[in-house]
């Protein structure tokens, strides 16, 4: 029997064997430090779990939409205007099982055989693979610390081809936790929707990104360019990692499609999930959601700091999400064989950049700071003794 070629091409998402080795050596008896996995350790906000146990007494639990419950729709709508002065029509919602669901669906909307898809080196792996899932092609445009690790309009520009038919941005972004500046994201936007193509936004750590100076959130696309297709997430923010819920915001022309599709893919996202959700955005959850995001700034200075006490560099500096994206081309190793080191020797999970460079696959590592401040503290006194060792051997 025939295996699909997609399948034979589709790569490993190397974070993700990495943390199945963790587990092992944990099952063997070893503390690990997990800094390798972006998963909060918080968890669901308490009014969510309290809504989910309350959902969950016998009632009939029918499919919902495949778009998702009104309710949630209208929910999502609301805090799009509460918290960056948006109107968005909840019929433009769509709500999915995570945002790789939303993303799968964004992907076989937009995208036909032979198209380009401009995307940033680095990114996410796995927005990649959707594309070319569906025929697209994946066109790399080269950023740099001066950019932040991310596209400007002017790379933007320089990989832009006759087939270019959308570009995929990420802000803030995985795997470097930087964020594209709210002027350079219009700008890219005006570009691409000047040349008809799609401007594709992961939102889904834009939560987590630092607010202005004068306290105002983070922008989103959406004040820029109200036409973008937006993705977001339950999973981040939120801390609902494994609920599996997320949302796509659609231009209207794309609404109709995305549900065919999704009424083929998915039938629609889990119902008393979607019925929980609702409580992620009482002012309680969204209390508890900053107080989080607060740590989160606490956990990266732990990180910061002990990377720069061990001689690590970071090239550019997080302001989202909750990573860090540092240099290890000092140590002499190529970052895969870093991380093997790391885990084998230090016990310590960290993620390569070959998950989402060509460019900095050898050099650069992710660590993930959503682990809790002691594990953080224990995960640099244990690169710190790795790195002693190694010099102490002449390595």
């Amino acid at each position: 029997m025939k295996i699909a070629a997609r399948a034979k091409a589709a790569q490993p998402f190397h974070a993700m064997s990495i943390g199945e080795r963790a587990g092992i050596l944990q099952a063997e008896g070893h503390s690990i430090a997990k800094l390798s996995l972006g998963e909060p350790d918080f968890g669901a906000p308490p009014a969510v779990r309290e809504e989910m146990r309350r959902v969950m007494d016998g009632r009939l639990l029918p499919y919902s939409p495949a778009l998702g419950l009104l309710a949630l729709r209208e929910a999502i709508a609301g805090f799009y205007l509460d918290r960056h002065g948006v109107r968005v029509d909840p019929e433009r919602i769509v709500v999915t099982t995570g945002a790789s669901s939303a993303l799968l669906l964004v992907a076989a909307a937009t995208t036909e055989p032979g198209d380009d898809v401009v995307i940033a080196d680095p990114s996410y792996p796995c927005n990649r693979q959707l594309v070319e899932t569906y025929g697209g092609r994946i066109v790399l445009a080269p950023t740099s610390p001066a950019s932040r690790y991310q596209m400007d309009r002017a790379s933007a520009e320089s990989v832009w081809t006759p087939q270019t038919s959308a570009v995929m941005l990420a802000t803030p972004s995985n795997p470097t936790g930087t964020s594209i500046p709210f002027d350079e994201l219009a700008s890219i936007c005006e570009l691409a929707r000047g040349r008809s193509a799609w401007r594709i936004v992961d939102e889904i750590y834009l939560g987590l990104a630092d607010p202005d100076d004068d306290g105002t959130p983070a922008h989103s696309v959406l004040e820029a360019d109200p036409d973008a297709i937006v993705i977001n997430s339950f999973s981040k923010y939120f801390g609902m990692t494994g609920w599996r819920l997320g949302w796509a915001i659609l231009p209207e022309e794309l609404v109709s499609p995305a549900e065919n599709l999704a009424v083929n893919y998915f039938l629609c996202a889990s119902t008393p999930i979607q019925q929980a959700a609702l409580a992620a955005f009482s002012p309680e959850s969204i209390a508890a959601c900053e107080q989080r995001r607060q740590e989160l700034l606490a956990r990266r200075d732990i990180v910061l700091t002990g990377l720069e006490r061990i001689g690590l560099p970071v090239p550019v500096r997080p302001d989202g999400a909750f990573y860090v994206y540092f240099d290890v081309s000092s140590t002499g190793f190529d970052a895969q064989t870093f991380c093997y080191r790391a885990l084998e020797e230090a016990h310590v999970a960290l993620t390569p950049g070959r998950d989402f460079s060509t460019a900095t696959a050898r050099t650069h590592v992710r660590l993930s700071y959503a682990a809790s401040r002691d594990e953080l503290h224990d995960g640099m006194q244990r690169l710190e003794t790795l790195i002693r060792n190694l010099a102490a051997n002449g390595v």
